[in-house]
């Protein structure tokens, strides 16, 4: 009986045992055809080729519908690594312009999944990109030698100008990390880095399609499957038109040949920018095709740094082109009023003429202060600002208020325009001069440069050029931005939303008035275009400790109707009406007029010949031929 019992028991244990072993194979077999990824792309390559179709990247206009960037074709050389046999390696290299070892290190960062992490051998690969059509052609006839190996077309950016490089931006193939953010791409694809091409590359890109072909066992392709209904066609990218005025651009650059700084010029009812120069700049096509590695390490290294937009990216002491600012902040907190008076000797003569001011009239109101740029006028209205208790409780208090003032008009943080790397500049707080002077009984006199612009204070020329335009439109301002118009859908709600300064509109028009009179009889004269249009403006000049001091200036025009505002910074360009007013004026009259007066000519001729490259930069550039020793130390 206990046999008995003890057989049965057997049977059942070596059963349940059959049964787990046959539910491990299953799970095992479960996994490998429907779990495992390598498996599937296995079995999947034995019959299907499925080929990336990529798609036109969308082509950018300026606002005139001149097209700046379109695209041609170019092609990439594919491998998939389980399909290769034996074929000559030297036929395969001379017909790819490239040698053993090149063939040798291209194969291994193929292969390496640090560098290319959706590495498998069982698909299509990325071994050699960028193409012309020459070495395409060369390659195809001879294909057929090279097993496991195949065309995959492209296209790549084509520039019909040889500015904008800094607006427009670069294409360049996607890094481990936005393929790590993005499981859209994958090693091979190109990804906008800077600029327009960056910012937009969402709209720009489109969407990348498939096509299924039918291998037979010895892997050569037969045709489509199931007569392409398993395809998907790509989706072109859109098209952008931009507010830039292309020829605008490029007159700007010719100005601004040999200097260092920016112009940027905002049509005031929109915010669009008409132009927006950075200088030095760089032909967009430097940065195509497989001179790119070489043509980008040269800009990088370059001691001007070209590949820096300073119209968002360089931050200056606006100087005097805050003022207009300043005066508004003062006239709306009731500090001072359109007859109120303040005398200058030369200076600001609380502090025994610190800082110091150029003869003009005196005392003065803000109108006139404006027209002269009296440095001592924004001295008292800044001390009378933060020392009046019977309106504000503290310093701290009537600071903050003067900072979000500040803010309102578009100071100290990024104005948000669509291109990347914006500075906020910087426009401090309360907090900040407390920690500073480790106390928070500081006062006006402690910080006065600020009054002036100078100082803590700083600016991009975005910021300056939306002040004019703030100015201009007596108020109010719109995000300046580059895009104009994208093809397929609405403009960002960002772009076309009001920003109020909070400051009545008399106020400005006072302010108006004042830069009004700065070009008909004070610091902006060089700028004075009447009987054609009448210029609003304001010169500055920002205290440099590594050189020479900034030119600058800022303005708008006509006065009743603006048009445009521009902001013009040249470093080490000295006085604002030195360099700054003239280069505003050509640009003034380029668009508003649509060309150069012959009486102008000469000026335009001598601000294009003018080379104003900091020593800071220039130092370690090498020497030009048949310069001696002794002309470079001069």
């Amino acid at each position: 009986m206990n046999s008995r019992n003890t057989l049965a028991n057997r049977k059942k244990v070596i059963a349940v045992a059959a049964v787990i072993i046959a539910l491990i194979y299953l799970v095992q077999l479960f996994h490998l055809q429907l779990l495992s990824p390598e498996y599937r792309e296995y079995a999947d390559s034995n019959a299907f080729l499925r080929r990336t179709l990529y798609p036109a990247r969308g082509a950018i206009y300026d606002r005139d519908g001149n097209m700046l960037v379109y695209n041609r074709p170019t092609y990439d050389v594919m491998m998939v690594v389980r399909e290769m046999d034996q074929f000559d390696t030297l036929d395969f290299c001379r017909t790819l312009n490239i040698d053993i070892e090149q063939f040798k290190q291209l194969d291994a960062d193929m292969r390496d999944r640090r560098r290319n992490p959706g590495y498998s051998s069982y698909t299509p690969q990325l071994f050699l990109s960028q193409l012309n059509v020459k070495e395409y052609g060369l390659l195809q006839e001879k294909l057929y030698k090279f097993p496991g190996i195949y065309i995959q077309s492209r296209t790549e950016r084509q520039y019909n100008y040889s500015g904008m490089g800094l607006i427009l931006g670069y294409v360049a193939e996607v890094d481990k990390n936005r393929m790590a953010a993005d499981p859209y791409y994958v090693r091979g694809d190109y990804v906008g880095k800077s600029g327009i091409e960056l910012s937009h590359e969402e709209d720009l890109r489109g969407v990348k399609g498939v096509e299924v072909l039918l291998r037979d066992a010895h892997g050569r392709v037969q045709g489509r499957y199931e007569e392409g209904r398993h395809d998907k066609a790509p989706l072109s990218g859109s098209d952008l038109t931009l507010s830039i005025d292309v020829d605008l651009q490029a007159y700007g650059e010719q100005l601004m040949h040999n200097k260092v700084g920016s112009i940027v010029m905002i049509e005031p009812k929109t915010g669009e920018i008409l132009c927006m120069v950075s200088a030095p700049t760089y032909d967009p096509a430097m940065l195509t095709g497989k001179e790119f590695g070489a043509n980008y390490l040269s800009l990088e290294n370059n001691p001007y740094k070209p590949l820096i937009n300073r119209a968002i990216a360089g931050t200056y002491p606006p100087g005097s082109t805050f003022k207009p600012a300043q005066g508004l902040v003062f006239l709306q907190e009731d500090i001072i009023t359109q007859e109120s008076r303040y005398s200058c000797f030369g200076g600001y003569p609380p502090l025994g003429g610190r800082p110091a001011c150029h003869g003009h009239a005196s005392p003065l109101a803000i109108q006139y202060a404006l027209a002269t740029s009296c440095n001592s006028f924004f001295c008292y209205g800044l001390n009378g600002m933060l020392s009046n208790r019977s309106k504000y409780s503290s310093i701290g208090e009537a600071f903050d208020i003067w900072k979000d003032h500040m803010v309102k008009m578009g100071f100290g943080y990024p104005l948000g325009v669509d291109l990347p790397s914006e500075k906020r500049g910087f426009i401090p707080n309360s907090k900040f001069y407390s920690n500073v002077f480790k106390t928070e009984r500081w006062n006006a006199h402690n910080i006065i440069s600020i009054a002036i612009g100078q100082g803590e204070i700083l600016a991009t020329p975005l910021q300056i050029a939306n002040l004019g335009a703030l100015i201009a439109n007596r108020g109010y301002f719109y995000t300046p931005h580059v895009v104009k118009e994208i093809k397929g859908r609405e403009l960002d709600e960002a772009y076309t939303t009001r920003h109020e300064s909070g400051i009545n509109k008399a106020h400005f028009e006072l302010t108006v008035a004042g830069m009004a009179d700065a070009v008909t009889v004070g610091t902006c004269r060089g700028i004075n275009l009447e009987p054609f249009f009448e210029v609003c403006g304001k010169t500055g000049t920002a205290e440099n400790p590594h050189g020479d001091d900034h030119s600058l200036f800022m303005g708008f025009a006509p006065k009743d109707d603006p048009q445009v505002a521009i902001a013009v910074v040249v470093e080490n360009g000295r006085f604002g009406a030195s360099n700054a007013v003239p280069i505003a004026r050509l640009m003034m009259q380029q668009y508003l007029q649509g060309e150069i007066p012959e009486s102008d000519r000469w000026l335009e001729q001598s601000v294009i010949n003018r080379e104003i490259l900091p020593y800071v930069y220039t130092r370690n550039l090498p020497t030009r031929q048949n310069e001696t020793s002794n002309q470079e130390v001069e």
